[in-house]
């Protein structure tokens, strides 16, 4: 009995020891094999990128502040890394999976993310961002649920389902890539998916039979939070489920103001959550639709994707025509309506009690002005480029928060230009730089053909204004300075404009892009810096560990071991295995 007393005690040494290290929110743990595996979802049979196994990846499901733990193996032929789009890695840019923070995760190798989903709530995705890997999969699903603690501002709903959408080539993305870069466009797509598989035989001529489709079972009378991201390469999608009204709830981590739409456009990058409530007979299932947008209906009529919302006590299967899409061939301005209609619920509270509204974004003074504008792509040194502000980003060989971290000089340029520049286009690592508890206005010109989206890792910023033409100081009079919606990705429509204002109150190394796969492939993004010049601060946490070494810095980079692979949480779960055999020793 001594024994074991005396045992108890070492044990409960080691535990308080090993606590210190460990935050005291919760954990969720999570393995990801990244691998290839072949799959058929138009009918082809095509290599895809899994996550254990799975086309699309597991959902990553946790609650505000939890500590999230993801050990990625590589078992790809080539470099990797995952990107957490919408968490905004709080002070740890080290973490975000971008070529900007992170050195890539060579083949056979794995490595292990670790952050926390501080003060956030809300529906987000993450997604291969290397060698235009999304092309052929490795995406999924993020939840971060409200703590019990903190209300929601709807009935906690029956049920809880998550739907990713995207058009889909039966090209893998090497082959994609090799287009890109030999000068060619990609071509319309050959469908979209819903969730990884193809469209429903709805029409037996546009889909050829054995296709494997979608198919959500719910229960009649019931209300479902239903969370749609568009995880695709560059098509904008209408979302709509035949004879269901969508309320929209929750855009990307902010509550909105509740309102109806019997269908939603859903642009490349972004995520939307409704709340859907199964009230129609049962007669038969119903059509769930994700339609092409701004492209001939005619000619890309066969890039839909058609799942089926499937009652338990139907009584029949779906038939007939697809609901209408939005009928706006000539009225340009119905869907950017739609987007200005998108507003922030500024009394429900978010991640904290307080109302989201309580931070009153339209009263900061703005403290830098940044013009963004993209056109169509442009010849720089015989290569097809795309542009931000006439410049072609060119990431480095050494990571740019690494560079920092190790006082390398020549990695890149602190001098991107607050507007577009005059001269030739050029390619160039040309950074933005941002001032710490600064609040700075972008203005996002798209004077492209096709509608862009932009994301900016480490916020949400506010998307107080959009229009057509080119934005001028006086449009400032028509921006929303209430209840813009706060978010990570929007919209600008072709020949149109989009202001955001940002909060810079993350410290790090921040990427903003085109979420289109294609643009952004191209060289369409740039990062904003972020540094707090006090000395000494504790405004960011220390660099990782097990940081991968690249570029200028390769020869810092140990063969793998246990150590450099993360397995952190291997050797922990070891260890409790040996103190419970011990336990039985003693006993």
């Amino acid at each position: 009995m001594a024994g074991y007393c005396i045992f108890s005690l070492l044990v409960i040494n080691i535990c308080l020891l090993l606590g210190s290290s460990f935050a005291d929110d919760p954990y969720g743990n999570y393995e990801f094999v990244v691998s290839y595996i072949t799959a058929s979802p138009l009918g082809v049979p095509q290599q895809v990128i899994a996550v254990n196994g799975k086309f699309p990846g597991p959902t990553i499901n946790v609650t505000t502040n939890y500590n999230v733990v993801i050990n990625v193996r590589n078992k790809l032929d080539e470099t990797l890394l995952i990107h957490w789009s919408g968490i905004q890695q709080r002070r740890s840019s080290w973490q975000d999976g971008l070529l900007g923070t992170n050195c890539p995760i060579p083949p056979k190798w794995n490595w292990t993310y670790q952050f926390q989903v501080k003060d956030q709530v809300g529906s987000f995705f993450y997604f291969p961002s290397l060698n235009f890997q999304r092309a052929s999969g490795g995406f999924g699903s993020i939840i971060v649920n409200n703590r019990a603690i903190i209300p929601i501002p709807f009935d906690t709903p029956h049920g809880d389902i998550t739907i990713v959408i995207g058009d889909w080539y039966t090209q893998n993305h090497t082959a994609l890539r090799k287009s890109l870069n030999g000068g060619k466009d990609l071509g319309m797509p050959d469908g979209v998916l819903i969730n990884g598989k193809g469209p429903y035989r709805y029409n037996d001529t546009l889909v050829p039979d054995g296709i494997d489709h979608e198919t959500l079972t719910v229960q009649p009378g019931k209300t479902y939070r239903i969370r749609v991201s568009n995880v695709g390469i560059s098509t904008s999608l209408n979302f709509r489920i035949q004879n269901h009204n969508l309320l929209l709830a929750e855009s990307e981590g902010s509550y909105t103001v509740q309102q109806n739409y019997t269908s939603l456009d859903i642009h490349v990058g972004q995520s939307y959550s409704f709340l859907v409530t199964m009230d129609q007979n049962a007669s038969s299932d119903y059509y769930i639709v994700a339609s092409a947008r701004f492209v001939n209906e005619t000619t890309w009529q066969r890039v839909t994707g058609v799942g089926i919302l499937h009652y338990t006590n139907s009584k029949g299967k779906a038939s007939g025509p697809l609901p209408d899409p939005p009928q706006d061939q000539y009225d340009k301005t119905f869907s950017m309506n739609q987007a200005r209609s998108i507003r922030w619920n500024v009394t429900a509270s978010g991640a904290r009690p307080n109302p989201q509204g309580s931070f009153r974004y339209g009263s900061i003074n703005v403290t830098e002005v940044y013009v963004l504008k993209n056109k169509p792509p442009v010849t720089i040194d015989g290569k097809r480029r795309t542009t931000l502000s006439g410049i072609s980003f060119v990431n480095p060989a050494t990571p740019i928060r690494l560079a920092d971290e190790y006082k390398l000089k020549g990695i890149y340029k602190l001098d991107f230009p607050t507007r577009p520049i005059t001269g030739p286009p050029r390619m160039e690592t040309s950074v933005i730089n941002g001032t710490y508890r600064g609040f700075m206005e972008v203005i996002l010109q798209n004077n492209e053909t096709k509608v862009q989206t932009y994301h900016m890792s480490g916020y949400a910023f506010f998307v107080v204004g959009m229009d057509y033409g080119e934005w001028t100081e006086n449009s400032r009079g028509t921006y929303n300075k209430w209840d813009g919606i706060a978010r990570s990705t929007a919209q600008v429509y072709p020949g149109a404009w989009t202001a955001i204002l940002i909060s810079l109150d993350n410290v790090g190394i921040w990427n903003l892009r085109t979420e289109n796969l294609d643009s952004w492939y191209l060289g369409q993004e740039t990062y904003v810096r972020v540094v707090n010049p006090e000395p000494n601060n504790k405004t960011e946490f220390p660099m990782p560990d097990n940081t991968l070494y690249c570029g200028a810095l390769s020869k810092m980079q140990k063969p793998q071991d246990i150590s450099s692979a993360g397995s952190r949480q291997k050797w922990l779960a070891g260890f409790i295995l040996i103190i419970s055999a011990l336990f039985s020793a003693f006993a």
